[in-house]
C-alpha cells in the first residue's frame, strides 16, 4: 500500500479562528496561533508534519479558505535490468 503524504495552505488573513478543522483533523496537526490576524482573529496553524490530505479540515471550514494537496509516495519497483552489457549502451525511460 502507498503512504499518502498531504499539505494544507491555509488563507490565514481570511481566517476567523473557529476551530473547526482543528477539531476535524485526525491526525492533530492544526491549533490555533497565539497570533492575530489583520482582523483581529487568531488563525490556524498546522503544527505537525503528519497531514495524509484527508480534506477533513477544508470540508468543514465555513469560510472555504483551506486548500488540500495530496501526494502519493509509491513503493519502489523495478522497471528493468540490464544486464550481460559488452560495449556502449543508451537507455531510455519514459514515464
Amino acid at each position: 500500500m502507498a503512504k499518502v503524504k498531504g499539505d494544507i495552505i491555509i488563507d490565514i488573513e481570511k481566517c476567523k479562528g473557529c476551530e473547526l478543522c482543528a477539531a476535524a483533523c485526525p491526525q492533530d496537526s492544526l491549533e490555533l496561533s497565539r497570533k492575530l490576524n489583520s482582523k483581529g482573529y487568531h488563525y490556524i496553524v498546522k503544527i505537525e508534519d503528519n497531514c495524509t490530505g484527508c480534506t477533513n479540515c477544508a470540508l468543514v471550514c465555513p469560510e472555504g479558505i483551506i486548500k488540500v494537496y495530496r501526494k502519493t509516495e509509491k513503493k519502489k519497483e523495478q522497471v528493468a535490468t540490464i544486464s550481460n552489457v559488452t560495449g556502449d549502451i543508451t537507455v531510455t525511460v519514459n514515464s
